[in-house]
């Protein structure tokens, strides 16, 4: 079971962490997502998840951090060793688990071509 943890050290969780994205020339849009990457010295894998009040009030973006964590949580092995910064963009309220799991899926296709 532990394969399936997200613990702490697998989170971006201060603001200089999220700041490192800002000039990120390596990203990937979607029709509801961004996602930021950038290599590491320390070849660690962590990810952080951004939702602004643009997709929605506090419930609305708790459940679609929720649902990307859980995509996260069981597709570990999808990841190549990276920092990511995965932001919902507005529309992305209205995913189910299910195409949700599709799109960040092919991303992560795209990613390692």
């Amino acid at each position: 079971m532990k394969q399936f943890a997200f613990p702490k050290y697998e989170r971006l969780l201060k603001r200089s962490e999220f700041v490192q994205f800002t000039n990120a020339r390596q990203k990937i849009h979607t029709a509801h997502f961004i996602l930021l990457w950038t290599y590491t010295e320390d070849s660690t894998l962590k990810i952080g998840i951004t939702v602004s009040r643009k997709v929605g009030n506090s419930v609305i973006r708790n459940r679609v951090k929720r649902l990307v964590r859980e995509f996260y949580r069981l597709n570990k092995s999808r990841f190549v060793m990276a920092h990511y910064n995965i932001i919902a963009k507005k529309g992305a309220e209205q995913l189910d688990f299910q195409r949700l799991s599709r799109e960040l899926a092919n991303v992560l296709e795209r990613l390692h071509k």
